[in-house]
């Protein structure tokens, strides 16, 4: 079912968060989402092939699945783009991901050249026209793929994160924003020390983003942060955060004894 995070009427935007039943498949929990401009459609990490049904239909109510301009990959994970060959089929769609991972993508596809569909994002970024606005894809290199982007969309002036802001929560609760941010770092912290490579890439994304109007931070899997007041306490408490590299010592590099 999806949830309606914006609609001025013109540009939508719905965010899916229950097409994985992580009960019955063991799968990670990860949220989908669906940008609708003035008839053009782009979907953000879209998932795999569990969630391509509801994808699907959702998508339907606006525009042919045929007329699916973009799938915007933040990065080449099965939970992100494992369904790509589906909307290569179902659509005339190009992927637009790191130039690191252009290659990638093809092991998803059963072998047919799809290289023309595939646009690689320079590591710098881009703004991509979608109806009447443009999309930005963000660097977010490291969060936690080498090649990794976010993209923000200024009308809605919703940040999507990807992994960043990451929750480990079920589905059922997936889909109401965090209430309260200090009882959420629980479900955010273990994550992000293990996935995110260090402080110091924290640190330039915290400067990176304040430059934006963010009414929203959703991430790729967990509860959205709603509201001013809970972006900021997010972006200081990723700012602060130690994780990665910066909790690692030689004891981490030690011959297994058993």
């Amino acid at each position: 079912m999806a949830v309606e995070l914006f609609n001025d009427g013109k540009h939508i935007v719905h965010a899916f968060y229950d097409l994985v039943d992580e009960k019955t498949t063991g799968a990670v929990q990860c949220n989908q989402f669906l940008i609708v401009d003035n008839g053009h459609g782009a979907l953000i990490d879209p998932g795999g092939t569990m969630t391509y049904t509801g994808l699907l239909m959702d998508m339907q109510k606006y525009f042919s699945s045929k007329d699916l301009d973009y799938i915007f990959a933040s990065h080449p994970d099965p939970d992100i783009i494992a369904s790509v060959n589906k909307w290569f089929v179902a659509s005339h769609c190009k992927v637009m991901i790191s130039s690191l991972w252009t290659r990638f993508v093809p092991h998803f596809t059963t072998g047919k050249d799809v290289s023309e569909r595939i646009i690689g994002i320079p590591d710098p970024g881009v703004l991509i026209p979608l109806g009447q606005c443009k999309i930005a894809a963000l660097p977010a290199h490291f969060m936690h793929a080498e090649g990794n982007f976010q993209f923000y969309d200024p009308v809605a002036k919703i940040l999507f994160s990807g992994d960043l802001g990451a929750s480990i929560v079920n589905s059922a609760s997936a889909g109401e924003p965090v209430t309260d941010f200090d009882s959420h770092v629980k479900y955010m912290e273990g994550f992000h020390k293990r996935y995110i490579v260090s402080g110091k890439i924290c640190k330039y994304w915290a400067n990176m983003v304040r430059q934006l109007d963010i009414e929203q931070i959703v991430p790729q899997h967990g509860n959205r942060f709603v509201g001013k007041d809970a972006v900021n306490k997010f972006i200081n408490w990723i700012e602060r955060l130690e994780c990665g590299v910066d909790l690692m010592t030689q004891d981490s590099y030690a011959l297994p004894r058993s």
